[in-house]
């Protein structure tokens, strides 16, 4: 007879993980548990995990650091949606003797909500809507996005597809990145600037570079001081890369004309969070990845990672050195 082992999904904020519950795919030994709401802390997230055999995490919403980590004495798997995880600590899973496998699935999502955003943002239309059902027509004027110049801090696989729709647009799109030369901007209709002009020249700058110990707060007070005040800033990449007090400080004396955002340092947002409170943006629980494409991608990737786990044959292993220590 197989051992019983427990499963939780953390972080199931759309309620999708749950028909794996009647799925027939799912291994009768399997005791699946759903948690819906995020655990703010990592004394509960310890309460609540530590039965736990087999835990997922919903991309980055909850993280697993060193010290989460050892205080899990039963887990044996850690499954991560997506193939990268910056929130797991990868050799304290290696030393606990827990494989960490990702999925497949986080596509190109990013780029549909960065345009929303964009247009939104800068024609106002999640106001007009709210103003038009509250019986008032017509306030503003907005931009046209033809003719006016869009910046890409990185240049990678999703700044490339945002910058193909602004060219698309009509607009100018210029980028930088320590990484970037001319001669690989050009192959995409994008000119290479450096830092200052990005920012100084830049109408709406979108950020679209990984976050990484080099990154992490390369927007700052400086930064934003040289943007234009009719400028937009829009990030769907990660909160962090941002420096989010010279943001707000920025937005509450109209520096810049305003942000679209969809992460942030803390997510989820806490009620009395300044942002919430902050003119002239607009917020997105970072949804970037909320596809139906991804998620169907994401739930078959788990179901794969788990059978072949049990069947002591893991799939897509983010710390293959733990493998060694388990199967010799």
């Amino acid at each position: 007879m197989k051992k019983n082992l427990n499963m939780v999904i953390l972080d199931d904020y759309q309620k999708y993980f749950h028909q794996m519950k009647n799925d027939k795919r799912l291994p009768e030994n399997i005791n699946l548990t759903i948690f819906e709401n995020h655990f703010n802390n990592s004394k509960d997230l310890v309460y609540h995990l530590k039965k736990y055999n087999i835990i997922v995490g919903i991309r980055e919403r909850t993280s697993f650091p060193e010290k989460v980590i050892n205080k899990l004495p039963n887990l044996n798997l850690l499954i991560t949606t997506g193939l990268k995880n910056a929130s797991f600590d990868l050799d304290a899973s290696t030393k606990n003797n827990i494989v960490v496998s990702g999925t497949s699935g986080s596509g190109e999502g990013p780029v549909d909500l960065t345009w929303g955003l964009i247009i939104s943002l800068v024609r106002k239309i999640h106001i007009e809507d709210k103003l038009v059902r509250e019986g008032k027509w017509g306030h503003f004027i907005g931009p046209s996005l033809s003719g006016k110049t869009l910046g890409i801090l990185g240049l990678g696989h999703i700044g490339k597809l945002v910058s193909k729709v602004g060219l698309a647009f009509g607009m100018k799109v210029i980028s930088w990145s320590e990484n970037l030369d001319q001669i690989s901007a050009k192959k995409y209709g994008v000119t290479y600037v450096d830092k200052e002009t990005l920012f100084s020249k830049s109408d709406i700058l979108s950020i679209h570079t990984k976050l990484s110990d080099r990154t992490r707060g390369i927007v700052g007070k400086k930064e934003i001081s040289f943007m234009k005040p009719t400028s937009y800033l829009i990030n769907t990449s990660r909160g962090p890369i941002i420096k989010e007090q010279a943001l707000i400080e920025a937005l509450n004396s109209n520096k810049i004309a305003g942000a679209g955002l969809d992460t942030f340092d803390v997510e989820p947002l806490y009620p009395s969070h300044p942002l919430l409170h902050t003119p002239n943006t607009l917020l997105t629980p970072h949804i970037g990845y909320v596809t139906k494409e991804a998620y169907k991608a994401y739930y078959e990737g788990i179901l794969e990672n788990v059978i072949s786990f049990l069947n002591h044959n893991p799939t897509r292993v983010l710390n293959p050195e733990v493998l060694s220590k388990l199967y010799g």
